[in-house]
This record gives C-alpha cells, sequence and structure tokens, in this order.
C-alpha cells in the first residue's frame, strides 16, 4: 500500500490549530470545588440499602408457638385457700408456667373455658413453680367455671 498523499502541506498544523481553537471556546480545565467539611469526623456516606429477596427460604416449615393455651396453663389448685376465692373473690387459682405473663395466662384461661377475666396476680412459689389468681368477670361465676373443670 502507498502512503496516504496529503493534498495540502500545512493540514497538519490547519487540524492542531482547530484542536487548540476548540480547547480555548472550552476554557481551561476546571478542578471541582470540593465540599466544605464542616465536622471532624468522617462519617460514611448512605447507600442504597436493597430488602432481601431470598430465592428460597431459609427454613422448611414455620415453627408454631410455643406458648399455647395448653402449655400456658399447667392443672388449676384445689386447696383449700383457693376454693375461698373461687367462693369469696369469683377468682379461679392455677398452676402455670414458668415463662408465661400475665396476658398469656389471661388469653389462655379466656380461650381454654370461654369467660371474660378481670385480671390477673402471679407469684413464683417457693418450689420454682409459677401460681396465677385469675379474676373472673362478675358475669362469668368462678364456681361454674370450677364445677366445669372437676375442681367441685
Amino acid at each position: 500500500r502507498m502512503p496516504r498523499q496529503v493534498s495540502n502541506p500545512r493540514e497538519k498544523e490547519i487540524k492542531k490549530a482547530k484542536t487548540a481553537a476548540r480547547a480555548v471556546a472550552k476554557g481551561p480545565i476546571k478542578k471541582a470545588a470540593g465540599k466544605i467539611r464542616t465536622k471532624v469526623h468522617f462519617y460514611r456516606p448512605k447507600t442504597l440499602h436493597l430488602r432481601r429477596s431470598p430465592r428460597f427460604p431459609r427454613v422448611a416449615v414455620t415453627a408454631l408457638p410455643k406458648m399455647d393455651q395448653y402449655r400456658i396453663i399447667k392443672n388449676p389448685m384445689n386447696t383449700e385457700a383457693a376454693m375461698s376465692k373461687i367462693e369469696d373473690n369469683n377468682t379461679l387459682t392455677f398452676v402455670v408456667d414458668l415463662k408465661a405473663n400475665k396476658h398469656q395466662i389471661s388469653r389462655a384461661v379466656s380461650q381454654l373455658y370461654s369467660v371474660k377475666v378481670v385480671n390477673v396476680n402471679t407469684l413464683v412459689r417457693p418450689d420454682g413453680t409459677k401460681k396465677a389468681y385469675v379474676r373472673l368477670s362478675p358475669d362469668d361465676d368462678a364456681l361454674n367455671v370450677a364445677n366445669k373443670i372437676g375442681l367441685i
């Protein structure tokens, strides 16, 4: 191949002059002004946090709640003091799970015996079990519930 013949001998110089003219028209290269820092500590910038969208579930089966009403309430108490509370205060006494709280006890009693609970008092006995005094609403009679359970 033959090298390309330059028609105008000053073509190189003209091209160079044109690029220089373009650079002059553009102006000098300016460095972007840096952000003024107002704090002495550097905090990493907040980045995009995407929600997880797993391709498969990490556990095969969803676990059932461990504290159901049958685990919460272990057994009713039928001591003399408990019987007097049933008659006088419309209150049932139960031995309950140590980890159960008052809300769970209240829900369990209302589910098991279909009664409305007014309030729950709890204490941990010296033998390490938890005792719950469950006061029923005036509409529900503790004697009837105790009879249904088989306490009386």
